[in-house]
């Protein structure tokens, strides 16, 4: 059993209903048409970094464009965290809604598909067709081990879905099973791995677990690692889903149950993040739906009804236990783990310059703000010694590292703000890798990522298409 292949990305920009004709859709500016996903099948058991190993899995994965002969034109798409295999074009003639980067995709496109043969994977624990929590746990079939309590009266004998017990999985594991599809695809090299938000985590992975097997790494709106923040945002989407009774410890298909409002609450709090306080003003600002208070708890604002409208409809399209499998990657996710790094107290010219000026002001205040500002100089200094170790675990991590690389942040987007892609180019500078970095002014937040904004998508559609920076040439990073 799995969700529907609807569209589910964190804000759709393509959301205009398509005409239904195949004619219309086939000659559709830049559209790549109708097209078919596909399943690959690995036999091969699958170690994940729990420790757990899946007997089996699934792949589904588009593909859109033609691999030329040498099979130095591919390029893969990591999605995004509500994101899946359908990236660009429609299922049917019938479809209302492109994929999820159509915008991104196609002919003439910023990822021409005329000229790049570009690839799509839905990854393993979610729910759009790859194996995840509601897929067959083929522990289950012809098997006694399944607990009797755990099933349906009418479906005991049957085969059951993973349900909780899928394997926690993390962004390490996705970008093996790439690298496994990609030897399927016969793919040694990759011209660029792109993605966006939990894609660009994925893409950033790529370049360490593998070097030698891509040429361009394109990180958008994404971020070395998660802060205290953006885990803590994701623990009340979880605790949203898991203090839902419909929960069900997670067998609610087998109870037959569906923890829905849970799921809506945690859409709801991740929607508010994509989001920015100017964006949501401008759209909906205080108005309200009848034009006065009706002194209830319904729905009385306009911004109400659009997140309660985004909980439902997500709530339809994905399941519960992948978003609580989802966020825990994204909490997990951390390339420097395998590289430490040697702590070392440095306080820079900044921290000192800082220090100075505190030192100033002492000198004219009162007696009993000097243990205060010792502190406070103390804290500065902290931060910075953290700062130079997050770098220098970084550089580390990067040292081995053989693509170029494109680096995207947007203003306005403070879930995963500019300042963590820069760390991210600072430390590929401080390594003398080749890097680009752009950040671009764009009013939808973090969302951006899924909008067609002329710069950014002229920045990937250049760095695509300009010559490889071979390791021999001197590497400088870049900034526009």
């Amino acid at each position: 059993m799995n969700a529907r292949s609807d569209n589910t990305s964190d804000q759709h920009p393509n959301s205009q209903p398509h005409p239904n004709s195949s004619a219309n859709i086939d000659s559709a500016a830049g559209s790549v048409g109708v097209v078919t996903p596909q399943n690959f099948h690995f036999a091969e058991p699958l170690t994940l970094e729990c420790n757990r190993t899946l007997p089996s899995f699934d792949l589904m994965v588009e593909t859109y464009g033609t691999l030329n002969r040498d099979k130095s034109n591919a390029i893969l798409i990591c999605h995004a965290l509500s994101g899946n295999h359908h990236a660009a074009g429609f299922h049917s003639a019938d479809d209302k809604k492109a994929g999820w980067w159509d915008n991104m995709i196609g002919p003439n496109k910023a990822i021409d598909t005329n000229q790049f043969y570009v690839v799509c994977v839905n990854n393993i624990g979610s729910c759009f067709g790859s194996t995840g929590p509601t897929t067959i746990n083929p522990d289950s079939v012809g098997s006694d081990s399944v607990s009797s309590d755990s099933l349906d009266a009418n479906s005991s004998d049957e085969p059951q879905v993973y349900g909780p017990d899928f394997p926690l999985i993390t962004i390490k594991d996705w970008v093996k099973t790439q690298a496994m599809l990609s030897d399927r695809l016969g793919i040694d090299v990759w011209h660029a791995i792109v993605g966006g938000s939990m894609g660009g985590m994925q893409a950033l992975q790529w370049s360490v677990d593998y070097p030698e097997r891509l040429k361009r790494c394109v990180v958008i709106a994404s971020t070395p690692k998660l802060s205290a923040q953006n885990i803590a945002f994701n623990e009340v989407a979880r605790q949203s889903i898991l203090s839902d009774p419909d929960f069900k410890d997670g067998r609610y298909i087998q109870e037959g149950t569906y923890p829905r409002r849970g799921l809506i609450l945690a859409r709801m709090v991740g929607h508010i993040t994509y989001l920015t306080d100017d964006a949501m003003k401008a759209k909906f600002g205080r108005d309200l739906k009848s034009g006065k208070f009706m002194y209830g708890y319904d729905v009385e604002f306009q911004v109400e009804s659009y997140l309660r409208y985004q909980g439902e409809r997500f709530s339809e399209n994905f399941d519960a236990n992948t978003y609580l499998l989802m966020t825990k990657a994204l909490d997990y996710f951390d390339p420097t783990r395998d590289y430490p790094s040697t702590v070392v107290k440095d306080t820079t010219e900044s921290a000192v310059q800082i220090e100075d000026s505190i030192a100033a002001s002492v000198k004219s205040s009162k007696a009993n703000a000097q243990s205060e500002l010792e502190d406070a100089v103390t804290t500065i200094e902290d931060i910075e010694s953290d700062r130079q170790q997050e770098l220098s675990a970084l550089k580390a991590a990067f040292a081995h590292t053989q693509c170029q690389y494109l680096v995207v942040s947007f203003t306005t987007d403070w879930r995963f703000s500019p300042e963590r892609s820069q760390e991210i180019v600072d430390a590929l500078m401080a390594t003398g890798k080749p890097v680009s970095y752009i950040n671009i002014d764009a009013p939808h937040g973090h969302d951006s990522f899924l909008f067609d904004i002329p710069r950014y998508m002229g920045a990937v559609k250049g760095f695509l298409t300009a010559p490889f920076i071979t390791p021999s040439r001197p590497a400088t990073g870049e900034r526009s």
